[in-house]
Formats: structure tokens, C-alpha cells, sequence
């Protein structure tokens, strides 16, 4: 049969927002966008996501100009299981604000973000093996978009936003208030990955919030490469805008990232223009429970052992040390992988009379 595992299986995508499995080979980040993935990080994992802003800021209205500098940073944390996170998001920003109307200036300095929530995975699309097996009849079935493929994994959040001392940005807000959040996450293809973010902010306050965040992101043949779009659009009494950003990431190693994004809004009160670049990094200390000899599955260990099965491959050992992180990482086979399997598959099954389909 086939012997050859890195052909036979779709592997994650090393990006934020391509991951399929709770914990994966290389790191799994939030970055660059908002938009939060659906899956964990994995138990036992400790992962920082920080990074440093610039945008700039007009209001029409108020005859306003702004300067913000700031840092945003993450704290991820795989909790107790797979399927559970903690997470703590902050954004510290100063704010210089120039009043044309009356000639003067104002500066504001505090956090504009500040909370700390839980993420759980309800629902996990890939959580059958034989969904992550490509189709050895068909390079195009692996290849292109299908309308089962639409099925998201899904994740529910509860967390709460903690405004302390004098705040200018939420002076009227109380020191804790709720927040929900439901995240889906689909692989359209093995190189898309769409992520939806509905959520509703600041409950039980005097501006509640609803807010919601669509990111489509594509990884290249060279998965250690992806780029992403992203629309957020927000609805709340104290302030409404819908938001347009882009960016590039590229996977340095299995535990380093580094990106950058930029983006604006469709308004001008206030009009938004804003950079950001930043980097994740990943302390692992996930390991793999033990699983009983009962409960395994059949040539789960590799099957019987052979007379050659001690040998060295000296193919793997030459490109052992050729690299790190994403070179691994097969974004699925080729049309002529995939005719050389098909005609393995012929020859020990005799049964088998597919025929590949391009």
C-alpha cells in the first residue's frame, strides 16, 4: 500500500488562521489580522503575539487631526485540553489630538483594549482522519472550491473587558463588563481559509457593542508565505465604522512568525489609516497523551515491522538539516504524485478501477 504519509495526508497550514487540528508542527497565530481562529493552540502552549501600530487620524466633523502610537499584544495559552484557551488581548496606545477650531492640543494615554477571555472548540470539521486524506482519483477534487467545503469548525468565547482607574477613552464604562463571541473557521481549498468573527462587546454598559470580522487568507505553494484580507465592521452608539486591512506574514521557523498589515476605513468621522507590523512566538511544552494498547488502532504505529524498517533513508537524512517549519509542510500532491499513487493503489488492489479525473 501506500507508504508515503506526507503525500497521503493535508497537513495544517502554518498560518494564524490556517490551522486544522488543535496543535500543530509549527505555529498556529492570530496574527496578522483581528479575525480570532477557531482552534486552540494546543495544551501546554504558551504563545506571545505583540506587535507595534501607527495610524493616523482625522474627524471632519469635530476638525480633528490625530497622531496614535501604540503596541498590541497577545497572550495565548492552552488550558487543561485541546480544545480550551485562555487568552489575554491588550492594546496601549498614546493618542495626540489637535483641535484646528481652537488651536490647542490634547494627548491621551491609556489602554484601548484590555481583557481576558476563554475559547472553547465545539466543533471540529477535521476531527475525522478521513477528512484530512486527499483524493488519490483527483488532483482537481483536492484542488478546487466545493460547497461542502463552506462547513465550518466552530468555537464559542466568553470573556470580560476591565477598564482601570481614570480611562480617557471609557470614561463612563463600569471596571468589568462582558463579552461573547462566536468564531467559525472553513478551509475553502488547501491554500484558502475563511474566518468569520461575530461578536458583542461591552454588555450591560452604556454602549454596548456588536462587531463582526470576515478574513480570507491564502498560503503560497511555499507555505512559510501567506497573505490575507480582512473586513471588520462595528455598530455602537459611541462609535461605528467599517474597516479594510491587508497583509503578509512569513514563518521564520516552527515557533517564530513575523508579519505586517496595513488598513483603513470607509468614513471620515473619523477617517482611519493605520500600519501595523508585529511577531509571534511559541514556547512548547504540549505533549502527546499516552494512549493505551487497547484502545489503538490498528497500523496506527506504522503497521508490522520489516526486514528493512531499522535502515537508515538517506534521502531523509541529506535534507534533514535543510531547513525548519514550513518546508515539511505539503500543501497537497501534485497532478504527477498523483498519478504515480494511483498506479501503486492499481497494482495491490486489483478491486480498484478508478480513473484520474482533471
Amino acid at each position: 500500500m501506500i507508504c508515503n504519509k506526507k503525500i497521503l495526508l493535508l497537513l495544517a497550514f502554518v498560518l494564524p488562521i490556517l490551522a486544522i487540528s488543535q496543535y500543530t508542527d509549527v505555529i498556529n497565530s492570530n496574527r496578522p489580522g483581528l479575525s480570532v481562529s477557531a482552534y486552540a493552540i494546543g495544551k501546554n502552549v504558551l504563545q506571545l503575539e505583540a506587535g507595534l501600530f501607527y495610524e493616523q487620524q482625522d474627524h471632519s466633523t469635530l476638525n480633528t487631526a490625530s497622531n496614535i502610537w501604540g503596541s498590541d499584544i497577545s497572550l495565548r495559552y492552552g488550558l487543561l485540553f485541546e480544545e480550551l484557551e485562555l487568552n489575554y488581548e491588550g492594546t496601549f496606545q498614546n493618542q495626540n489630538i489637535t483641535f484646528t477650531n481652537f488651536g490647542f492640543d490634547e494627548s491621551r494615554t491609556d489602554f484601548y483594549r484590555n481583557r481576558l477571555g476563554v475559547k472553547y472548540l465545539i466543533y471540529d470539521r477535521y476531527k475525522d482522519p478521513q477528512r484530512n486524506k486527499p483524493n488519490l482519483r483527483s488532483w482537481r477534487a483536492n484542488n478546487v472550491f466545493q460547497l461542502k467545503n463552506l462547513i465550518p469548525s466552530i468555537s464559542v468565547y466568553a470573556g470580560a473587558n476591565f477598564v482601570l482607574g481614570d480611562n480617557p477613552y471609557y470614561r463612563e464604562d463600569p471596571i468589568v463588563s462582558p463579552r461573547v463571541m462566536v468564531a467559525t473557521q472553513s478551509r475553502l481549498t488547501p491554500r484558502f481559509v475563511l474566518i468569520s468573527n461575530i461578536a458583542y462587546d461591552r454588555i450591560a454598559t452604556d454602549f454596548p457593542e456588536w462587531s463582526y470580522l470576515l478574513s480570507l487568507s491564502h498560503a503560497f505553494r511555499n507555505p512559510k508565505w501567506s497573505v490575507f484580507v480582512e473586513n471588520q465592521g462595528i455598530k455602537s452608539d459611541r462609535y461605528s465604522d467599517v474597516l479594510l486591512r491587508s497583509g503578509v506574514a512569513h514563518l521564520i521557523s516552527e515557533d517564530l512568525q513575523v508579519d505586517m498589515n496595513l488598513g483603513a476605513s470607509f468614513k471620515n468621522k473619523p477617517s482611519r489609516i493605520f500600519v501595523t507590523a508585529g511577531v509571534s512566538y511559541r514556547f512548547d511544552f504540549h505533549k502527546d497523551a499516552p494512549i493505551l494498547i487497547d484502545d489503538q488502532k490498528a497500523g496506527a504505529n506504522g503497521g508490522p515491522i520489516r526486514k528493512n524498517s531499522m535502515k537508515k533513508n538517506k534521502k531523509k537524512r541529506k535534507n534533514k538539516n535543510k531547513g525548519a517549519g514550513a518546508e515539511d509542510i505539503d500543501l497537497g500532491p501534485s497532478k504527477k504524485q498523483l498519478r504515480k499513487l494511483n498506479k501503486k493503489q492499481k497494482k495491490s488492489s486489483n478491486s480498484d478501477n478508478g480513473v484520474i479525473d482533471f
